[in-house]
């Protein structure tokens, strides 16, 4: 039985993290949490296992995501390289912070955190972009054969940025899409769908250095890792092909209102 919901978990988490570029984690990990502590069907789960099955899935999405994001040429791998540089050693930093978390303390800063993420979701379409960025940083440029875009940033700004969300992603598995988004779009300019494709490539790179980190520390699950990836897998293949045919405005609203409400039960969790 927790087989066939770990699959449906990981299903759901590659297919909406690749879709909109969140990287999957935000979706597992809570799922994973509410199956082990919940329902009591994953015996022994700690932040540790979780965050530790969580980021070797997202090798598997970011893999799965870039390689459909390619075939369209919305993939900036030198920018790619670069956020990854800045997250490497965040998200080291990150694990080895993990490692200090019991359950409660996990839960209460993990829920405080998706709540930050679905207000940063719920104000991005209404915060009008920064073009200081642009004007102070190396100028790159985007044809889809109908609109010329101009994006850009500041390396040592990016740097200091990806550093922070790698941290992020090292402490609670999450991916790092779910907050680099945003951020390309309103800060650097990205176009939407290359600032997706981007994210899946630096969340693929960077969730390598975060499993082999975790890895080390013997905090991944393989038992219940090994259905969670082919799942994974395919389901970034159905987003990333969804993604090029809907408008993903409507799943970003509902995925608010998901992430408000999980962040929410688990702060509860964290201090009840």
């Amino acid at each position: 039985m927790e087989w066939f919901l770990l699959v449906l978990s990981g299903l759901f988490s590659g297919t909406i993290g690749a879709l909109v570029g969140l990287g999957g984690g935000v979706i597992l990990v809570p799922a994973v949490l509410f199956l082990g502590t919940t329902l009591d069907l994953i015996p022994n789960i700690t932040p540790q296992s979780v965050v530790g099955l969580s980021v070797v899935m997202m090798i598997f999405i970011g893999l799965s995501s870039t390689l459909s994001y390619m075939k369209s040429k919305t993939v900036d791998f030198k920018s790619g390289f670069i956020f990854f540089i800045g997250s490497i050693p965040g998200t080291i930093l990150g694990a080895w912070v993990n490692k200090g978390l019991d359950l409660p303390s996990f839960n209460l800063y993990f829920g405080i955190l998706l709540v930050i993420l679905s207000v940063l979701l719920l104000v991005r379409k209404y915060l009008k972009p920064v073009q200081w960025f642009v004007k102070h940083g190396k100028k790159r440029t985007f044809e889809d054969g109908e609109n010329t875009y101009v994006y850009g940033y500041p390396v040592w700004f990016a740097l200091a940025l990806t550093f922070f969300i790698g941290f992020a992603s090292g402490l609670f598995g999450i991916g790092g899409g779910s907050m680099i988004v945003p951020a390309m779009i309103l800060l650097f300019l990205f176009p939407p769908h290359v600032a997706v494709g981007t994210s899946m490539f630096m969340v693929f790179l960077s969730s390598i250095v975060n499993s082999a980190t975790h890895i080390s520390l013997g905090n991944v699950p393989w038992l219940y890792t090994i259905p969670v990836i082919p799942a994974a897998y395919i389901g970034a293949k159905i987003g990333a092909k969804l993604n090029k045919k809907l408008n993903s405005e409507t799943l970003v609203t509902a995925l608010r209102i998901v992430l408000l409400l999980l962040g929410i039960r688990s702060i509860i969790d964290g201090l009840f």
